[in-house]
């Protein structure tokens, strides 16, 4: 990244990215809260599922890009096109991952760290330039957007971690990265190597626009705004077409000058910069992740409940362990359990799917809390709640299948 001047290679072609202003920023924050609930609206509320919603995805994705690399210049709708069902593919990647492969968020955030960071190596390698100023070539082009993939990915990785297994939420994820990017843009000005600025920032924003779109659409009930995945989405989509519409008029994101001249780099120290920033990132990160689990572990210590068994013959009654889950009192899971069960066998289809909804919410609320105590147990539990969630949010529901598996919830909540 310390290049001054990057000779551009024979076979070039005019920069199809836009020019780092405001509205790419925007635009960016917009596409990211679009990736999370739509990816929650095509999974939940049109009942595809998490396979058939990548499937899809992918599809729609490959001939994106397609249209993309085919292109002859900057085009404002096909290149947030492109960038918004990005944004729902990596979401759905580490939902793959977390929920069918059963991965660890800790473990996928490093996964998409280091195949992001083997990109950037890889791309510096190659190119010796970063800088998206000198996207001019298809391989480049080809570097360029399998980051935008893995940032897309990383980000989610990297929110969902903080926001439900370390239980901060995502307001307060939300604000923490906030205050991040506050952080880098003010190093920036005072010298912090632009293009190693703008691929942070380029992370963070993938958990801001999840936290900002978690929040509009969860029940006011949970802290947010209540608005649902389905209307978020289309306020979101809005937005953006707006946006997309005024800067495919205006050409205020179009980068200017002559895409076949040598690109100018200012020399910032970008290699020790990057290596001595990643470690305050890395150890930052470590120690904040230690202290934080720790306080979830103290957390954790619940005395064993007993109940007053009768004697007979008319003495004292003896206290006695009551039975518990490894995971300590899941009695409000169960209620809600027992209750949807019972409005399936009353015929209340559609309550029984509404009231599952708060099982989930609770469920993933407590996740922080409840899995430092016995993860095999917790994955256990985890793996029958998400049975439940897919018989009842079925297209065609099965009413054996949707009791059968909360029945079983119900064995495992003890």
């Amino acid at each position: 990244m310390t290049s001054v001047r990057v000779p551009v290679p024979s076979r070039t072609l005019l920069n199809k990215v836009p020019e780092v202003t405001l509205y790419f920023w925007l635009i960016k924050v917009l596409c990211t809260t679009v990736g999370e609930t739509a990816a929650d609206f095509l999974n939940v509320d049109l009942g595809f599922g998490l396979t058939g919603v990548s499937i899809v995805t992918g599809v729609l994705l490959a001939v994106a890009l397609v249209f993309q690399f085919r292109a002859t210049r900057y085009v404002a709708g096909l290149y947030w096109l492109t960038v918004a069902i990005v944004s729902v593919f990596g979401t759905l990647v580490t939902d793959n991952l977390t929920d069918n492969a059963g991965l660890p968020l800790e473990a996928s955030t490093i996964v998409f760290g280091v195949l992001l960071a083997v990109t950037f190596a890889v791309w510096y390698a190659s190119e010796k330039t970063l800088s998206i100023h000198s996207i001019v070539t298809r391989r480049r082009e080809t570097f360029y957007w399998l980051a935008i993939l893995f940032t897309f990915a990383l980000g989610t990785a990297t929110g969902d971690l903080m926001a439900e297994v370390l239980g901060l939420g995502y307001l307060v994820t939300g604000a923490i990265v906030v205050a991040l990017v506050a952080v880098t843009a003010f190093a920036w000005r005072f010298g912090l190597h632009p293009v190693l600025a703008f691929w942070f920032i380029y992370v963070l924003t993938r958990p801001l626009g999840a936290s900002l779109g978690d929040y509009l659409s969860q029940p006011s009930g949970q802290g947010g705004l209540g608005l649902g995945a389905t209307v978020t989405s289309l306020i979101f989509v809005a937005a953006i077409a707006v946006t997309v519409v005024y800067l495919s008029a205006t050409k205020a994101d179009v980068i200017p000058g002559d895409a076949h001249a040598p690109v100018d780099e200012p020399v910032r120290g970008g290699t020790w910069q990057t290596v001595v920033f990643l470690a305050v990132i890395l150890i930052a990160g470590g120690v904040g992740y230690t202290l934080r689990t720790a306080a979830l572990q103290d957390d954790t210590s619940t005395q064993v409940p007993v109940a007053l068994r009768p004697v007979p013959g008319g003495g004292p009654a003896q206290p006695v362990p009551v039975h518990m889950s490894p995971l300590g009192d899941l009695s409000a899971f169960r209620g809600i359990s027992q209750d949807t069960l019972n409005l399936l066998d009353s015929g209340n289809q559609p309550g029984a799917t509404s009231r599952v909804d708060d099982l989930e919410i609770q469920w993933d609320n407590a996740e922080a809390r409840l899995k430092p105590k016995d993860k095999a147990e917790w994955t256990k539990i985890d793996g029958k709640i998400d049975k439940v969630l897919r018989e009842l949010r079925a297209a065609n529901p099965d009413q054996a299948g949707e009791k059968d598996a909360l029945t079983a919830l119900l064995a495992a909540l003890g």
